[in-house]
């Protein structure tokens, strides 16, 4: 008797819409605080078409590179800062944060950790967002040192004239943005 060969995994959902955002989701801080910058962006698919019903988390340290480290809510009650930020992507891939530019922790350079959840993937993937003009700390990051040259713009949010940041999300194909295996 054979043994059948092993079928592949196959995905649920998406259930995104549903369960997950919530409205305050993207003020990591409020757009009014001091301090406060935006970062939006576009999620995408191999063609370059966009995936609108992706959810993007990121989680970050504070202005002075700390952690946070308290209890946070899904009101933040128009304060504070959580560190942490969860946005539905729109029909056109879109999702926006309002958060801080967060300070270095410990050697590396500042960076936004990003999640993405999407049809098609088992398991979200991660990436890192860094900041154009940290350009000089980028030089001795050690993730950023791992990665080849040529794949490193992928990580690294571009200014916009408004002040914002952009950062589109590649999940394969031209450009593919870099994603880390955990």
């Amino acid at each position: 008797m054979t043994t059948p060969a092993l079928t592949p995994s196959q995905t649920v959902g998406p259930f995104f819409g549903f369960g997950l955002p919530y409205d305050d989701g993207p003020l990591v801080t409020p757009g009014w605080a001091p301090g406060a910058i935006t970062i939006r962006g576009r999620v995408l698919d191999g063609a370059g078409d966009p995936v609108p019903d992706a959810l993007v988390e990121i989680r970050q340290a504070d202005e002075n590179g700390e952690i946070p480290r308290r209890p946070g809510g899904l009101r933040r009650a128009g304060h504070g800062f959580s560190g942490f930020g969860r946005c539905a992507s729109d029909a056109a891939g879109g999702f926006w944060f309002s958060t801080v530019k967060p300070g270095a922790v410990g050697e590396g350079a500042p960076y936004i950790a990003v999640l993405v959840f999407a049809r098609g993937l088992l398991k979200p993937v991660f990436t890192r967002l860094y900041f154009p003009e940290d350009a000089e700390a980028h030089t001795t990051d050690p993730f950023l040192g791992e990665v080849p040259e040529e794949r490193r713009a992928t990580l690294i949010a571009e200014r916009e004239a408004d002040g914002a940041y952009r950062f589109d999300i590649r999940l394969q194909g031209e450009r593919e943005t870099v994603f880390l295996a955990i």
